[in-house]
């Protein structure tokens, strides 16, 4: 029984004393390995290697950091295989959507390659008789990534790879579900030239997450988990005087207008819905179809659509989705499926007898469909955060609208029409943080910004892009004159007046 350690200085760390907890193959319900989870005198300790470690990162010219970066890139992609392999035991996602874990994380590696440009000020000339004034974006110091279990290379590349382009030290607190290939993504920055101690893994629970926020050094903390947990990690942190941004829970509405290819939709949303068993904070649960006979053709042409979907064990290349992560997270699922049955939901579609030969033991739940789902639903208010569609009618465009508004979660929302003026208009009213125009899943590529409203989000910050250097740096802005030597005073500064 192999076990996992923090990776703290370059190399594994264990102290005398810590707890460990299981880690669980999804596809045969066996435990594979053991983690170790941190005391606070570990994340004490890594932290103390990160402050040691990032006076000297942060002095290193901002293109050799980007060169470290590159390098990065080259070791993930020649390793590709091997990871996603390693990824999928853990997880239990079937191979090409780990593949697609590791290469959404990579495109925001790509653009912290950009970090010379990324990270530069501004500067005015002539502000003032002889005063230059310029600003320069420089490092926070020791900052900390919370990353959850269902992307667990493509979420810590998100947070990682912009915070060390800037100049910062980073403590990495993955989750205990499938903890490997964040040690390995380590190992990796290690080997493209990064200095030991600027990267580091601590594993754990509560414990460590209290520790990293609690820690004075600890200057700022990214999250991305349920919304009960990022709402607790950004009032803890902020009354700590650091910096957060708490990604939280979603229920992404699907918005069906009569006019939209019924087609598309169903091919979209066999992927967005059930793909990766639905443990995506950015997957479609629910779909809205506007007007009873919209409803009753995409019902129609769903059913067969979902009855074609196999659902396998993660090696099998044929499958669509494999198994959930742990027994727990199964049983939480189908609670929520037994709940929205007593609530009145009409269950079309009941994907908890799913077996799958030779891997009775393993957590797979097949594809489950629901309609007549209520807005008043608690199934409905709730992330169920599995393989779960519910059907919500809607009566027209505005009912539409104020479903996916009203909902107590805003990180996702789609619409699907080939009207323009509807389609424009519902971008601008519906009250989302990303919006999709017969795109079903909205993830905005690296270069842009990922974050979602309302319970969705605390934090006025987002994900990567620009706005993930302008998280993990600080502005200084500087003042200047040079003397120029005059004996009388004629240059001397006097605030500015209307005058």
């Amino acid at each position: 029984m192999r076990t996992i350690t923090h990776f703290i200085e370059g190399k594994d760390y264990i102290a005398e004393g810590e707890r460990l907890a299981d880690v669980f193959a999804p596809n045969t319900g066996k435990v594979q390995a053991h983690v170790t989870l941190a005391t606070v005198e570990t994340v004490n300790h890594a932290v103390e290697v990160a402050q040691k470690a990032q006076r000297e990162w942060a002095a290193t010219n901002p293109q050799r950091r980007a060169r470290v970066m590159f390098e990065f890139k080259r070791l993930v992609e020649q390793d590709k295989d091997r990871l996603a392999q390693l990824l999928s035991s853990e997880h239990g996602k079937v191979l090409s959507d780990a593949q697609g874990d590791i290469q959404r994380g990579l495109e925001v590696i790509e653009f912290a390659c950009g970090i010379p440009h990324a990270q530069k000020g501004e500067y005015t000339d002539s502000a003032g008789p002889g005063i230059d004034v310029y600003s320069m974006r420089q490092p926070l110091g020791v900052v900390a990534g919370i990353t959850p279990f269902n992307f667990p290379a493509m979420i810590p590349m998100w947070m990682f790879g912009v915070a060390i382009a800037c100049g910062n030290a980073f403590i990495l607190k993955p989750s205990e579900r499938d903890p490997s290939v964040p040690v390995e993504l380590a190992k990796l920055m290690l080997q493209a030239g990064l200095p030991k101690g600027v990267l580091n893994v601590v594993h754990g629970d509560k414990v460590a997450v209290d520790a990293l926020l609690d820690h004075q050094e600890v200057k700022a903390a990214s999250f991305v988990g349920s919304s009960d947990i990022a709402n607790y990690v950004y009032e803890r942190g902020a009354r700590a005087g650091k910096r957060i941004q708490a990604m939280g829970g979603a229920k992404n509405h699907g918005i069906v207008m009569p006019d939209a290819d019924l087609d598309q939709v169903v091919a979209d949303l066999v992927g967005a819905a059930y793909g990766s068993a639905g443990e995506r904070c950015m997957a479609l649960p629910v779909v809205v179809p506007v007007g009873e006979g919209t409803a009753e053709k995409l019902i129609d042409k769903l059913i067969p659509a979902i009855k074609a979907i196999k659902v396998s064990h993660s090696e099998d290349k044929s499958a669509h989705y494999g198994p959930v992560v742990t027994a727990t997270h199964k049983s939480r699922i189908e609670e929520y499926i037994e709940l929205a049955i007593s609530e009145g939901a009409n269950l079309i579609y009941d994907g908890r007898t799913s077996q799958i030969p030779e891997h009775t033991n393993g957590y797979f739940i097949g594809p489950t469909l629901f309609d007549n789902v209520t807005a008043d639903m608690r199934s409905y208010q709730e992330e169920i955060f599995g393989p779960v569609l519910q059907i919500v009618r809607a009566t027209d465009f505005n009912h539409a609208v104020s479903l996916a508004s009203d909902h107590q979660y805003g990180n996702g929302v789609a619409i699907y029409t080939r009207n323009g003026h509807a389609a424009r208009e519902f971008a601008q009213r519906v009250n989302v943080g990303m919006v999709g125009i017969n795109v079903p899943i909205p993830v905005p590529v690296a270069y842009h910004t990922f974050g979602g409203w309302k319970r969705s989000a605390f934090g006025d910050t987002n994900q990567h892009g620009m706005e993930g250097v302008k998280f993990w740096t600080k502005v200084k802005t500087v003042t200047q004159r040079w003397p120029d030597g005059s004996d009388t005073n004629d240059n001397a500064f006097v605030i500015p007046t209307m005058e």
